[in-house]
């Protein structure tokens, strides 16, 4: 085989040289951070770029780029925030009845005092009438009227006892708001009663004032 002249060996040569001067590593596939560009060279001057060696007779260089990396995705909007939770408020629906009725009384000798009716402390009162009575000597009893209306006239214009009838104090409702008021009073009145009463009497003030307590409970809220 003859041998080239060593003026045409020379451009090859110089072609090779920088695949020849390149690491040893450069031929190992490029990290995972880098991409492996070929650049190849044919014969009539064109230069094409790919991803893998060149073939032939084309010039190579071989070109580590860094790998391009996609942008950052923009942030996701938040989430729209959940409606608050209703809460479900409890209604309570509270209704407090008048005051029973209490009754204001007055007796005949002028006493006021309370009652859970109108009906006052019953008493019996005398009934009176007029008549006649015979006329009277002596210290003796006075004799009956003849049946009749015989015999002896009687004097006229005499009140003469006729029996008797029962009555009762007379009494009138009190207002809502001063039936609380004298409830009110009672029970501090118990209250001022206890301490100085006896053994025997704090049992009944403390069952009254419990009867108050319940009373103002139902029908003064409370207070």
């Amino acid at each position: 085989m003859p041998l080239m002249p060593a003026r045409l060996l020379l451009p090859g040569f110089l072609a090779l040289l920088p695949i020849l001067s390149l690491p040893a590593w450069a031929a190992d596939p490029p990290p995972s951070s880098n991409v492996r560009i070929y650049r190849c060279v044919g014969a009539n001057g064109a230069v094409s770029l790919q991803d893998a060696p060149c073939k032939g007779d084309h010039r190579q260089q071989v070109l580590d780029m860094v790998r391009p990396k996609d942008a950052p995705l923009p942030p996701l909007a938040p989430a729209p925030a959940a409606p608050a939770p209703v809460i479900q408020r409890e209604v309570r629906v509270v209704t407090v009845q008048p005051p029973r009725p209490m009754y204001e009384c007055v007796s005949p000798e002028g006493d006021r005092y309370t009652s859970d009716t109108n009906e006052g402390n019953p008493r019996w009162v005398p009934t009176w009438g007029f008549g006649y009575v015979p006329p009277h000597h002596g210290h003796g009893p006075r004799p009956p009227r003849p049946p009749g209306g015989g015999g002896v006239p009687w004097q006229p214009g005499v009140a003469v006892p006729t029996g008797s009838v029962l009555v009762r104090d007379a009494c009138h409702a009190l207002p809502p708001q001063e039936v609380c008021a004298r409830l009110k009073d009672r029970r501090w009145e118990l209250i001022r009663r206890y301490n100085s009463a006896l053994q025997s009497e704090r049992k009944t003030l403390v069952r009254e004032q419990r009867g108050i307590e319940a009373r103002l409970n139902q029908d003064c809220g409370g207070t």
